[in-house]
């Protein structure tokens, strides 16, 4: 993985740990998904109205990761509800890349060096120590209650990231892509809401009114986030890049411990040092 892909990917994971933490701040989870995904929708138009369509080998690819997705934002509302991102996002996205690896060596042929071996277990280990290491504390930072929906969680999203690294392959362009996802993934969801929540409608009126210009930027960051790993992924091999990305756990610690008062402890540090070896093997297996 070249120097520059390398540093696209980490700007991704910065992106992607924002918007994680906008849907974290918000008081009715679902809802505030909801939001995101309809203005995802909303920027995507006219970028496709530029881009234009995918190919159409693309578009059974699109359609199953559409579904996964669906599944995806559905866990991310249930674990968010019940557990602190500083905890359940690094379980999420700690057990994905080794999925990744495993299916992708069985499942697309992606061969790697030792090297990347090396560090994409070194990433695995330094996130899952972050997520599960310790004694959770009184109001559940770890409680039992959000490690289950967060470890099904991490593996929709190995499947989703499997499903479009052979999406964004065959679509000819990464951006065209991203944006016909976010067309096909915003209106299942947000109607799916609206329905399970049909009997809440001036509340979720009123969140829509406050939280609508934080739906919008966490759809930019989400929709650049994204799409950024998906060109990265036609650039680099799956595993690699998928491991790379997942630095957002860091990221995500901080946010939650600065911004949302989550506890930052002497194993978050430790835990920080082995994703950064990871990301250092995984510089020195090309």
């Amino acid at each position: 993985m070249s120097a520059p892909v390398l540093a696209l990917v980490l700007l991704a994971a910065l992106l992607h740990a924002g918007w994680n933490s906008l849907i974290k701040a918000g008081a009715d989870k679902a809802v505030e998904m909801a939001l995101m995904r309809v203005a995802g929708l909303a920027l995507a138009l006219p970028v496709l109205a530029v881009t234009g369509l995918p190919a159409r080998a693309a578009w059974p690819w699109l359609c199953l990761s559409g579904a996964i997705h669906f599944a995806y934002y559905y866990l991310l509302a249930k674990t968010y509800e019940r557990g602190q991102l500083s905890v359940v996002y690094p379980v999420m996205r700690g057990v994905a890349p080794v999925l990744v690896a495993l299916l992708g060596w069985l499942w697309l042929g992606e061969e790697f060096s030792p090297w990347a071996a090396a560090g994409v277990a070194a990433i695995a280990l330094g996130v899952l120590w972050l997520g599960l290491q310790g004694r959770p504390r009184t109001g559940g930072s770890a409680a039992p209650a959000a490690l289950p929906w967060a470890l099904l969680n991490a593996l929709v999203i190995a499947a989703y990231t499997l499903a479009d690294a052979q999406g964004v392959r065959a679509s000819g362009n990464a951006v065209a892509y991203v944006m016909a996802l976010a067309l096909l993934e915003a209106p299942p969801f947000a109607l799916w809401v609206a329905w399970h929540r049909r009997g809440d409608g001036p509340a979720v009126r009123a969140t829509a009114r406050q939280r609508w210009p934080w739906a919008l930027g966490g759809a930019a960051a989400s929709l650049a986030s994204y799409g950024i790993a998906l060109w990265a992924m036609t650039r680099a091999p799956v595993p690699l890049v998928a491991a790379a990305r997942e630095t957002s756990v860091l990221f995500a610690v901080l946010i939650g411990g600065w911004f949302l008062r989550e506890p930052l402890r002497l194993r978050t540090w430790m835990a920080a040092v082995c994703v950064v070896a990871g990301l250092g093997l995984l510089r020195l297996a090309h």
